[in-house]
């Protein structure tokens, strides 16, 4: 993308905007799907990890940076749709964080790797426990290990939690994880309509 792809300015047939919040373990990317997606330059707290955080911090093959806030980036969907990512700190010393991210927040992403699936299962928790709508995205980096089957048999997730496949390096696999999160967010919101 070149610096001419972030001087978008908001629509102004922007009706409706919603809080949406990136979550998953350190290392997963989800700091690049906001950087892929966001329309606008995005605000980043990625740092540079030291040896103080050796032995606090689990490592990652080749990763020298991390997130200690948070992301922010922007995407439109439609002409009046607009969604604000956040994407929240893997790291557990960071994790405390995570309760505020959520505040005001009507859905989230869990990214997962599934080299290390069992680092999905606080941010599953937690947004379980806040009572937030979310989807499952499978990020591909690399080939994965598991078919999405499996993916779903391991974080004991049930049928009606989409789970998809996704590149956080690119734009559109990025925007199709946001529209499936925007698809069931519609659908669980009909569907309580009905049922009121």
């Amino acid at each position: 993308m070149d610096s001419n792809s972030f001087d978008r300015p908001l629509r102004s047939t922007a009706a409706d905007a919603v809080k949406i919040v990136i979550v998953g373990g350190f290392g997963v990317g989800k700091t690049t799907m906001v950087r892929s997606v966001s329309e606008i330059r995005p605000l980043s707290t990625e740092e540079t990890m030291t040896r103080a955080g050796l032995g606090v911090d689990d490592s990652v093959p080749g990763k020298a940076t991390t997130t200690v806030a948070f992301d922010f980036g922007r995407i439109s969907i439609n002409e009046e749709l607009v969604l604000y990512l956040f994407g929240a700190p893997g790291q557990e010393r960071f994790w405390f964080l995570w309760d505020q991210l959520f505040s005001g927040t009507l859905g989230a992403v869990v990214l997962v790797d599934t080299h290390r699936l069992a680092d999905s299962w606080y941010a599953i928790d937690r947004l379980e426990h806040h009572g937030t709508p979310f989807v499952v995205a499978r990020n591909n980096f690399e080939p994965p290990q598991h078919s999405l089957e499996q993916v779903r048999g391991a974080l004991d997730l049930p049928a009606d939690i989409p789970l998809v496949d996704c590149d956080a390096r690119r734009r559109e696999s990025s925007k199709a994880v946001l529209l499936t999160l925007v698809k069931h967010l519609f659908a669980l919101s009909s569907t309580g309509e009905r049922s009121a």
